[in-house]
């Protein structure tokens, strides 16, 4: 979203907000910092270890592949005097073959971690959306806004919330 976009939903969420101040004299607004809640969570540290160990597999394999290109073109050019032009222009499209497969591994690499990710973090974030959610209901708050994903600018007057949100998921 666009700085103009998140403006115009910041002043939306603004007058909003004011409106329904203005016609419910207890409106009651919480925040919290997403990112320090998922940091708090147990689960958190063994699915960064996976999340890293996945991605070190990856940049293995992305080594061997380098390392191989590497090669191939150290001895292009150490023996590019001597080759015959079929069996250069079969060593050039190799090479050039090669470093378009690590191009496509690359990019590849980071779709898949993005997606490992995702699905190692999911049940972790939805754990924490839904002990937000029971926080909410049972505490009366008309609106909890995360601080964390930067649409508030001010939050000096709302409830902290993230004390409530660390007992209901047990977190000390």
């Amino acid at each position: 979203m666009n700085a103009i976009k998140k403006g115009l939903l910041l002043l939306g969420l603004t007058v909003f907000i004011s409106g329904m101040s203005f016609a419910q004299g207890n409106l009651k607004i919480g925040y919290i910092d997403s990112n320090e809640i998922l940091s708090l969570m147990p689960e958190t540290d063994s699915l960064q270890k996976e999340l890293k160990a996945y991605a070190d597999n990856l940049q293995q394999q992305l080594q061997v592949m380098m390392q191989e290109y590497q090669t191939k073109v150290q001895e292009y050019q150490n023996n590019q005097a001597t080759m015959s032009d079929l069996i250069r222009q079969t060593k050039e499209k190799d090479i050039s073959d090669l470093q378009t497969r690590i191009q496509q591994f690359q990019a590849s690499a980071d779709q898949d971690l993005a997606n490992k990710q995702t699905e190692l973090f999911n049940p972790v974030i939805q754990k924490v959306k839904d002990a937000i959610t029971a926080v909410g209901a049972e505490n009366h708050y008309n609106y909890i806004l995360d601080i964390a994903q930067g649409v508030v600018l001010y939050y000096e007057n709302g409830d902290n919330v993230l004390p409530l949100v660390k007992k209901k998921l047990g977190i000390k």
